[in-house]
């Protein structure tokens, strides 16, 4: 059942860079929606990539010459590069110091039009339930099957989201005590996956850890596991990622899945699931087909960790001018 469109109460923040033609594409979509708060924040332009001051100077232009609605705009724009994890996890606290909750789009997510009321009807539901962490639109598994309109899984995915101040206070960007947690059977205790799953994971962590990794999206993932919080994802998917190419900054490579989603239309009313309970089928689905936590890695891994020992070992061999290297 379609119902008349409500005017979006939600505040939204628009992550922008450099990408021209993809910015043109969601902001389209911001506009037809009109949220009464608009957060624009860029990070600065990097001084070694020749005309990217030019091209994160038309991305901006654009955005703020075509704000044709009545509306509370902010902006954060960096003079500087400071790279992936703090531009954008600084752009997060900036936006949820003025917001209790809101709606985050980055340049590349572009969104169905009832992703907005999506999220704004759940972040309303969810406001005071601690239990979960955040809203995600992204669904990667074509034939899941669900009588309700949404599920929810351990994944926080990013792809157009939303989310509460009190969730995002609990973001810890540089993951402190994962030197501490790394000791333990925390990985397992999540359920999703078995040695395979905390292999992979411990390497991302560690990356995270030791700075790397430029990226704020896997320590925002470990925040939510390490307070137990859930991601509500829906039934359908709801947001295509458009940014695919040489020019991105993660997606660069090519998917079978991830680039070749096309984002859907919810139908309302929202049908609720009867408990709070995550989809552990769907969580594994998720975990191989996403974040490629399959035994064919697990295998490479090995194979390169062998090799990587016996390489140190006659290092050390030659170094030592022993004789039997």
């Amino acid at each position: 059942m379609h119902l008349p469109k409500p005017q979006l109460q939600t505040p939204v923040l628009f992550l922008i860079f450099n990408r021209l033609d993809a910015t043109k594409q969601v902001f389209e979509v911001i506009r037809q929606a009109q949220p009464p708060r608009l957060y624009v924040a860029s990070d600065g332009p990097r001084t070694e990539r020749p005309g990217e001051s030019e091209k994160v100077q038309a991305v901006k232009d654009h955005v703020l010459k075509n704000i044709d609605w009545t509306c509370e705009v902010k902006t954060l724009f960096r003079d500087k590069n400071l790279g992936c994890r703090v531009a954008v996890s600084s752009g997060l606290d900036w936006f949820f110091e003025h917001e209790p909750e809101g709606i985050i789009l980055e340049d590349d997510c572009l969104p169905n039009m009832s992703f907005f009321r999506y999220c704004q009807d759940l972040l309303t539901r969810y406001r005071n339930d601690t239990r979960v962490m955040c809203i995600a639109g992204t669904n990667i598994q074509e034939n899941f099957s669900s009588e309700f309109s949404y599920f929810f899984s351990r994944f926080a995915l990013m792809w157009g989201w939303a989310s509460w101040r009190r969730a995002w206070s609990l973001y810890d960007p540089k993951i402190l005590n994962w030197p501490r947690l790394r000791k333990t059977k925390w990985l397992y205790s999540l359920g999703i996956g078995d040695e395979i799953f905390r292999l992979y994971w411990t390497q991302i962590f560690d990356k995270v850890y030791s700075n790397e990794i430029n990226s704020w999206d896997y320590s925002w993932i470990y925040s939510c596991w390490r307070e137990h919080g859930l991601t509500i994802l829906p039934s359908i998917n709801l947001v295509q990622n458009i940014g695919f190419g040489n020019d991105a900054t993660h997606t660069t490579g090519h998917h079978p899945i991830l680039e070749n989603l096309v984002n859907k239309q919810m139908n309302w009313p929202l049908i609720h699931p009867n408990q709070i309970e995550v989809i552990y089928e769907a969580d594994q689905f998720i975990s191989k087909h996403w974040f490629n936590v399959t035994r064919v890695k697990y295998l490479k891994y090995l194979i390169k960790s062998i090799l990587a020992t016996f390489l140190e070992l006659h290092k050390k061999c030659i170094k030592n001018d022993e004789g039997n290297c």
